[in-house]
């Protein structure tokens, strides 16, 4: 068994029924092949261009009518989940498949049959020796709500091991991750591929690709279009194989004309549920017309700045927030106080993509239509409620990001990841707010569409929105923004100017807390 894997994917279009709902899935139309070689190999491809599709045709969640799935040389047959454990295929997915209220013994017991899942003690010890082999840093007894998403990925990477899995397929799992995370997931999936095992990763972060894979399978609309090997590919030729042209990997910033200030931030202090300060005397100002970039190590706090401003953190004494609305900048609105709606309904948007998409920010069940709609029911049901604008956005949306949907009607929990987070990021521009705040807006993106972006909030910028960016890529906080704001510590530790900046300077304060008067 050290030699297997995965070899080959075949799907016969001649057998497969005319009325086959798999005809109505364009992300695996004109599929017909796929060949895998190597111990590692990577999958990419445009959001919904049928990554995660394939991948559970091949894990059992799918069942196609016709087609060939070859396992160590040999025609296997795979009717579910059950079958691919049965022949050591194990997928870790984008959202975890665990019960909050378990234990991650009691979570690796779900499952196994009734000998196995009561004897949690032998499941622990089992479980043990899996975590020491590859150094994961899991605490068995510790209750999955209290962990850490890397913590839960983790957990799930022990459970398909537990069961016996010689081939894993990771769904975008550095999307979530800090650097040091990233990292040492990396360490990780390298010590698997020395003990033999294969694994298959989809993502959207080229530069890993490069880092880690052996092979690159590219896939465009539901297309298998190549394989190729890492050592020959770029980050430029493997977008362009996705895409289908030639992508300029270049970021259009503007130069800011006729700043006006709309945020003005002072000795902002804010403690999380522990009563521990995770912001500490914070103080900054945001342009009109001007992009300002938020940088720090994760858990520095810039999220929760970014949701004081918001007004969903509670802010500590002597913090003070002022919102300069267009034709009232003599006026300022203190922010501090106010209600999250009112602060939204002034002109502040915060557009956060959050680890669980679906369940912050979005409703699952209802399209992009009623999800645009989403903000007009504060004011009230009414049977004349105006689905005219909200259809609107919801088409603007879909044509500037290319989300890839059956209808503006259908079931947003039905798209892809990053499709998901199109709609996300696309509903809070497509508002024409006077301050548009984005954390991590391209996380789980493919890297064209992350431009797309990129261009959309210049293009906002000028219009003569303030928009505050927090971002994890310091090459794009330095070709994008105009000043980066950097917080270490949960304190300011300084504002740099992004065109003259480098990234050791930006990372020196990141890691660095100035002293004092310096």
């Amino acid at each position: 068994m050290n030699d297997l894997y995965i070899q080959g994917v075949h799907i016969d279009w001649n057998k497969i029924p005319v009325n086959s709902y798999l005809r109505e899935i364009d992300a695996i139309k004109g599929l017909e092949e796929l060949i895998f070689h190597n111990s590692i190999t990577f999958f990419v491809g445009e959001n919904g261009s049928g990554k995660t599709t394939l991948m559970n045709m091949i894990s059992g969640i799918y069942f196609p009518d016709s087609g060939e799935i070859l396992v160590d040389g040999k025609h296997v047959e795979i009717r579910s989940p059950k079958d691919a454990y049965d022949l050591g295929i194990g997928m870790i997915h984008q959202h975890f498949k665990l019960i909050d209220v378990f234990s991650a013994t009691e979570n690796i017991a779900l499952g196994l049959d009734k000998k196995q899942k009561f004897d949690l003690k032998e499941v622990r010890k089992k479980a043990q020796a899996i975590c020491d082999r590859y150094h994961f840093d899991l605490d068995l007894n510790q209750k999955v709500y209290e962990m850490s998403v890397s913590q839960k990925q983790t957990l799930e990477i022990v459970k398909v091991l537990y069961r016996g899995a010689n081939i894993l397929i990771l769904d975008e799992p550095t999307a979530v991750l800090t650097p040091q995370e990233t990292a040492r997931l990396f360490e990780v999936i390298r010590n698997m591929k020395a003990d033999n095992k294969s694994v298959i990763i989809i993502t959207h972060k080229l530069h890993e690709v490069l880092e880690i894979s052996d092979r690159v399978a590219i896939l465009r609309k539901g297309e298998y279009i190549g394989t190729v090997d890492t050592c020959e590919a770029t980050e430029n030729s493997l977008t362009e194989m996705m895409v289908g042209k030639k992508v300029e990997l270049n970021i259009a910033r503007s130069a800011p004309v006729n700043p006006v200030k709309r945020l003005s931030v002072s000795h902002l202090t804010v403690y999380n549920r522990e009563d521990i300060k995770v912001l500490d005397d914070v103080s900054f100002d945001v342009y009109g017309g001007e992009i300002l970039g938020i940088a720090g190590i994760s858990g520095n706090g810039q999220k929760e700045l970014l949701e004081a401003i918001a007004g969903l953190q509670i802010t500590g004494q002597g913090s003070s927030i002022e919102f300069y609305e267009r034709g009232k900048e003599n006026q300022p609105l203190q922010l501090v106080g106010k209600t999250p709606k009112k602060i939204r309904d002034a002109g502040v948007h915060l557009a956060f993509v959050p680890e669980d998409r679906l369940g912050m920010g979005l409703v699952g069940s209802m399209g992009m239509t009623g999800n645009m709609l989403l903000k007009s029911y504060g004011k009230g049901a009414s049977p004349l409620t105006d689905m005219r604008t909200p259809k609107k956005m919801a088409e603007k949306v879909k044509e500037e990001l290319e989300v890839v949907t059956p209808s503006l009607n259908t079931p947003v929990s039905r798209l892809s990841g990053g499709n998901v987070q199109k709609v996300l990021v696309g509903r809070e521009i497509a508002e024409a707010p006077t301050v548009l705040m984005t954390a991590y807006a391209v996380r789980g993106l493919d890297i064209n569409t992350s431009y797309t972006i990129y261009n959309l909030l210049d293009e906002e910028k000028k219009e003569g929105v303030a928009v505050v960016y927090v971002g994890e890529d310091l090459d794009v906080l330095i070709d994008l923004c105009d000043r980066i704001l950097v917080l270490c510590g949960g304190k300011e530790n300084g504002i740099l100017d992004a065109r003259t900046t480098t990234k050791e300077e930006v990372g020196l304060l990141m890691t660095n807390l100035r002293k004092e008067g310096k």
